[in-house]
């Protein structure tokens, strides 16, 4: 359906490199990634708004990275809303379809139909600046959708929100999307992306480090900087040693772990997620290959969580429910075991 090929563009010092990537009919993709890295400027050229230095926009088999933005049958929706303050609602939402000379009569339905899908009936003789941040959000949505847009880009529609206008919104857009709406998402936050996305594109630098599904992307990270940036804490760097069976050894500072790797020897990380570390009071006899004793040194805990960090020459943090923290009376300084299977690193080459 959309397919970006070889994209390049400098401005300045910053250069988005090499850019490629196809999102089908009816597909939520996020651009996950730091501020700073090229996401807006990459849904810029996409929308016609920039226009690239090397590289193609194609739409439906069509050529259209010289096309002007009235002609691409893509919209854009970006934070700020940037609705028309001395204009209502409606005529805000009418606004763009007067633009391309849509008949009245055409004007009226669509803004009907739309008000009604999108939830705002209440709200289309009220002036922009009388709407709480999301209904002002979800007039921005509707207005671009008004036009009929093949693919709707959206650059960081929520991240100003409150929380309940996030997911508010959020249901929103999946309901959008499954309508049949192809949709490009920018964001910085990865709980949003795994909360919205069929397909991830993680970008780093101007360029993209990795595409994949939410579980491709957050279970299996190809590189140190995505497994950072998604928030995994568990990387070392260290060395494998691989004898040429499965089971793998990767040692840092000392310590000596066991990992399912087909790698050959070298040196790289070892990436474990939180959430793949038991923690128990005395040393548990299971399958896990990988058990160690410690001392707790940290607990950050959330609503529904905690992260444990525990020492055992050097420091491995595990994920666990509140219920369990107290079922375990684990507090600072307390004596504990860990243990995770071979299964559960991921070990990333240099």
């Amino acid at each position: 359906m959309l397919e970006v090929r070889n994209i390049t563009k400098t401005i300045d010092t910053f250069a988005l490199k090499n850019i490629s990537f196809e999102v089908t009919q009816g597909e939520y993709f996020v651009l996950l990634g730091k501020s700073g890295v090229g996401k807006t400027v990459l849904l810029e050229i996409i929308s016609g708004l920039l226009e690239p230095d090397n590289g193609h926009i194609i739409l439906d088999g069509h050529d259209v990275t010289k096309e002007k933005i009235q002609k691409r049958h893509i919209g854009i929706v970006y934070q700020d809303k940037a609705l028309f303050p001395h204009l209502s609602v409606q005529e805000n939402l009418s606004y763009p379809l007067r633009c391309r000379r849509v008949s009245r009569k055409e004007i009226y339905t669509r803004i009907e139909q739309l008000a009604e899908d999108i939830g705002f009936m209440p709200l289309l003789k009220r002036k922009p600046e009388t709407l709480s941040s999301g209904e002002a959000q979800r007039v921005a949505l509707a207005r671009t959708l008004a036009t009929e847009p093949k693919c709707l880009l959206l650059d960081e529609p929520i991240s100003s929100l409150d929380i309940q206008a996030k997911s508010e919104i959020r249901a929103l857009l999946r309901r959008i999307n499954r309508s049949g709406q192809t949709m490009i998402h920018v964001t910085h936050d990865y709980e949003e992306a795994i909360s919205l996305a069929t397909r991830i594109a993680v970008m780093e630098d101007g360029k993209i480090s990795q595409v994949g599904s939410p579980y491709e992307v957050f279970q299996h990270p190809k590189s140190e900087f995505v497994a950072k940036f998604i928030g995994i804490k568990n990387i070392f760097k260290g060395e494998l040693r691989n004898s040429g069976n499965e089971l793998a050894e990767f040692v840092t500072e000392g310590k000596r772990f066991f990992i399912l790797s087909d790698k050959e020897s070298g040196t790289g990380s070892m990436v474990l997620r939180g959430e793949d570390i038991t923690i128990s009071n005395t040393n548990l006899q299971t399958s896990a290959r990988n058990t160690f004793k410690g001392i707790i040194t940290d607990i950050e805990m959330d609503r529904l969580s905690s992260e444990v960090t525990v020492d055992i020459g050097i420091e491995m943090s595990a994920l666990i429910t509140r219920d369990s923290m107290k079922k375990l009376c684990l507090r600072l300084g307390k004596e504990v075991w860990i243990n995770f299977k071979a299964t559960a690193p991921r070990y990333i080459e240099e």
